[in-house]
């Protein structure tokens, strides 16, 4: 029998999917047909962010999965499961315990983990994982680069909630996952700059119970921020290195990128093929405030206010450079690593066109 490991990811996936619920209850025949609107909406979405960036990425390169939370949660525990193995396989070097004491806390951890992946699960529309490797899809035989997650039940929740246009919600929808898997495509360095930032966020790790210690202290002793409202606070800053923050930074920088820019494109594209699209924008930009105080804390612990000020902040980043320099000179952007904006520039456009175009 294998020794137990930190964390115990199929408990972890159980939580989850317990706490995630099935979603709106739909007949049969509508599912299928949600299914394959979004699927058709994912392969329709290639050409016109393709025309409208001129990045220019190989059609069915990766697989397009339309999921259930449940299928989110199994995806995701994968993913971080991968992500995370040095860093708890060095954890499991340090540690002195027994066997029976080690599975106990893997069982903790297992279920935290899925309470975090079940809050998640209701939350998502849609991902690209970018680090996924498998088979590809459609007639290349060879490997993917990543896949296409688009979580269908919280799709339909949202457009329901929203009273606006099922067809042109999920274009929309679409149109933004499907720009970043253009990026990663067209971009090919991307995927290996992200997982080598997040190696060195995982290798910097202090293991030092001492160092630990110190850091749980004032990591506890700063959670009152976060009750009282102070958004720029989140676990990540509660219990990292000011050398883990500059790591962060940098992935900060990139990740306001990628969703700025894919935020602009859906709304870039949008009024050419979906009608109803600026209305969309502003009921879901108003749904974004419209979360509850236990909500609202939840969003500030996990980083998810964070992710929100990515998605405006980035989008603000390119909007602001292309005003100045066009879509030819943003995208000097995908260059190469030395030409993604610092978390510094992303608040100053100017910045950035002055450094890469002088």
């Amino acid at each position: 029998m294998p020794p137990p490991t930190m964390i115990d990811w199929d408990l972890a996936v159980a939580t989850a999917s317990r706490l995630a619920g099935p979603g709106p209850q739909i007949s049969r025949p509508d599912a299928d047909a949600v299914v394959a609107e979004l699927r058709a909406g994912a392969e329709r979405s290639t050409g016109l962010v393709r025309d409208y960036t001129g990045l220019v990425a190989t059609d069915r390169t990766a697989p397009v999965l339309v999921v259930d939370r449940s299928g989110w949660v199994r995806a995701n525990a994968d993913g971080f499961a991968d992500l995370v193995g040095p860093l708890v396989d060095r954890l499991q070097e340090h540690r002195s315990v027994g066997g029976l004491t080690q599975a106990v806390g893997s069982k903790v951890t297992g279920l935290e983990v899925g309470g975090l992946l079940g809050f998640m699960s209701s939350k998502v529309l849609g991902q690209f994982d970018p680090f996924y490797e498998g088979p590809g899809s459609g007639t290349d035989p060879g490997p993917s680069a990543g896949r296409l997650l688009l979580v269908a039940p919280n799709i339909v929740h949202v457009e329901n909630e929203l009273r606006v246009d099922p067809h042109d919600f999920r274009l929309w929808v679409c149109l933004h996952e499907e720009t970043h898997r253009v990026q990663f495509t067209a971009v090919p360095w991307m995927r290996d700059h992200i997982r080598g930032e997040i190696g060195r966020l995982v290798g910097s790790v202090d293991l030092d119970p001492s160092r630990v210690a110190a850091l749980v202290g004032e990591g506890v002793r700063r959670l009152g921020d976060v009750v009282r409202g102070n958004e720029e606070v989140s676990l990540i800053d509660l219990f990292s290195t000011p050398e883990q923050r500059t790591v962060m930074d940098r992935l900060t920088g990139v990740m306001s990128l990628l969703e700025g820019h894919a935020d602009v494109v859906m709304d870039g594209v949008g009024p050419t093929v979906i009608p109803s699209v600026d209305r969309i924008r502003r009921k879901f930009d108003q749904r974004r405030k419209g979360a509850g105080p236990v909500d609202r804390v939840l969003r500030r612990l996990l980083g998810l206010d964070a992710k929100m000020a990515q998605y405006r902040d980035g989008a603000a980043f390119v909007r602001g450079v292309l005003q100045r320099v066009e879509m030819e000179g943003f995208n000097a952007v995908w260059a190469g690593a030395e030409n993604l904006p610092s978390k510094a520039e992303i608040g100053d456009p100017d910045a950035w066109v002055r450094r890469v175009h002088g």
